[in-house]
């Protein structure tokens, strides 16, 4: 069995022989079309995540995520639905060597051409994180892929979080932050103008991502951070333990429903929210008819 992730979440998959190329492309329109493809594509219109001219950075973790994402990538460029470029990166933030060489691997038989460049984000985390390194971490990886991006020309960055780390998202803001937020599916960066990140796999479930690098044989990386092995335990796999357990003993369709919450808040059922850094309660509103 092999631990691999993404976003920072375990599944457990066996390994197994890995196909040939060919077919791991024909897999994605083919077997995994209902599931994968067609939620991709899906996606990509619902928010306008591509269009006419872009140039996407493509961020690579070596993870089964961000491994789908880029042949998703390629199988959409070939289909020539928009006019795009892209551009597939690679953050090494300490890697072990071995680590490091079975991400190449990876890109190099599934044919992505991969930008790889160094950061030694695990270091620093290391040193100035305390407790909890792993936001830390994530915050300073997303700043050196921003800027990459910018280095390459790029006007966007695709990240893989799927639909599992959505709602685990939603849960974990509403559970250990006292807020109703969730993950967009596009944003417009604070720090790097001019840049939009993206999240195409949005309506994508993990379970299907993980079957499709099962089946194919693909040995992607799990997060690789010895600096988080080391400290607390992560959120995130209780999260996903909680919601696993609504779906089995509560409501079959947990997971979906805390998905579609984010896009039905009645506003007039709310005690109070917060927009453009400003705090409303609903009584502000009470006495107007």
């Amino acid at each position: 069995m092999s631990n691999v992730a993404g976003s920072g979440c375990e599944v457990l998959i066996p390994f197994s022989e890995r196909k040939p190329l060919e077919e791991i492309e024909r897999s994605i329109i083919k077997k995994y079309r209902k599931h994968i493809w067609s939620k991709f594509v899906k996606a990509i219109n619902d928010y306008k995540l591509v269009e006419e001219g872009d140039k996407i950075a493509v961020a690579i973790s070596g993870g089964k995520d961000s491994l789908l994402m880029a042949k998703l990538f390629q199988e959409l460029k070939r289909h020539r639905k928009f006019n795009f470029e892209v551009e597939f990166i690679a953050m090494d933030p300490g890697y072990h060597p071995s680590i490091r060489d079975l991400l190449i691997d990876n890109c190099r038989y599934l044919n992505i051409p991969v930008h790889i460049f160094e950061s030694g984000i695990f270091e620093i985390a290391d040193r100035i994180a305390n407790d909890y390194p792993c936001y830390m971490c994530a915050r300073m990886r997303r700043g050196a892929l921003y800027s990459k991006a910018r280095e390459l020309g790029c006007n966007k960055l695709a990240l893989g979080h799927h639909f599992n780390d959505v709602i685990e998202t939603t849960m974990l803001n509403l559970i250990y932050t006292g807020c109703f937020k969730t993950m967009l599916p596009k944003l417009k960066s604070t720090n790097f103008k001019g840049l939009e990140l993206i999240r195409p796999l949005y309506y994508i479930e993990e379970r299907h991502i993980a079957s499709f690098t099962q089946e194919n044989g693909i040995w992607p990386l799990n997060c690789a951070c010895m600096v988080a092995a080391k400290r607390t335990a992560n959120k995130r796999y209780e999260i996903k333990e909680l919601i696993e357990n609504l779906k089995e003993n509560f409501y079959k369709e947990a997971d979906k429903s805390i998905f579609t919450a984010a896009q039905n808040v009645n506003m007039n059922s709310i005690l109070g929210w917060q927009k453009d850094g400003k705090n409303y309660t609903y009584l502000d509103f009470y006495d107007e008819e």
